[in-house]
């Protein structure tokens, strides 16, 4: 079985703790950011031979799924092209204090996760990894049928992203729970109850979906 490659643009935390726990379940890995492949040898030194630096083209190009750890702006900053077929992991939040105040999102019109889709409309977006605090994915996964096991939340307008996605978070030691679709995604936004970074089971992180109520600020 040919091994598969996970790309992932962003080398911040969360791009960082996601290219560990991909190494760890046998994937190869493949990172950019926004400074250059250069500027990444003492990060892959550190994860070892399965991983290596490329610009975000080359990496979005040579992925078989690319995960995107970075925020989104309101106009689209990643290479489309290289991403048209793909299933695209966006492990954004939206933050105000950080992003400044996008309108069609304040107003509940959009979704952040619905303008990235926009942006990539060839490629499968799906959320995913945004309501854990990044070091915890390397710590708080658990065997499947734990009665413990904890619940990571996932959405996307295409069901194959759900199920690829599905099957990283049980390769990480995670339920999954699809809140489909990313109309929907705002229910484990920061605020809501899903979101908090609590230990959620798979019970608990359904119901928090279901308690959730739009914010509107606008």
């Amino acid at each position: 079985m040919t091994t598969e490659t996970i790309s992932i643009i962003g080398a911040g935390e969360v791009g960082t703790h996601l290219a560990r726990a991909a190494i760890a379940s046998g994937y190869q890995v493949i990172i950019a950011n926004s400074r250059g492949p250069e500027t990444l040898k003492e990060l892959i030194d550190r994860l070892g031979p399965s991983a290596r630096a490329a610009t975000a083209e080359e990496a979005a190009r040579a992925g078989d799924v690319v995960v995107i750890a970075v925020p989104l702006q309101l106009v689209n900053n990643m290479p489309r092209e290289a991403l048209a077929g793909k299933i695209v992991l966006d492990t954004n939040n939206y933050m105000t204090w950080r992003d400044g105040h996008y309108t069609v999102i304040d107003s509940g019109q959009k979704t952040e996760h619905e303008l990235r889709q926009e942006h990539l409309p060839a490629s499968k977006v799906v959320k995913a990894f945004t309501h854990i605090q990044a070091p915890r994915i390397l710590t708080w996964g658990k065997p499947a049928g734990s009665p413990d096991r904890l619940a990571l939340a996932t959405s996307s307008n295409y069901p194959e992203a759900v199920e690829w996605v599905t099957r990283l978070y049980d390769q990480f030691g995670f339920d999954c729970v699809d809140h489909s679709p990313l109309s929907e995604s705002w229910r484990n936004r920061p605020g809501q109850p899903a979101w908090k970074q609590e230990r959620h089971t798979r019970e608990e992180l359904i119901a928090n979906l279901a308690r959730a109520r739009p914010i509107i600020t606008v």
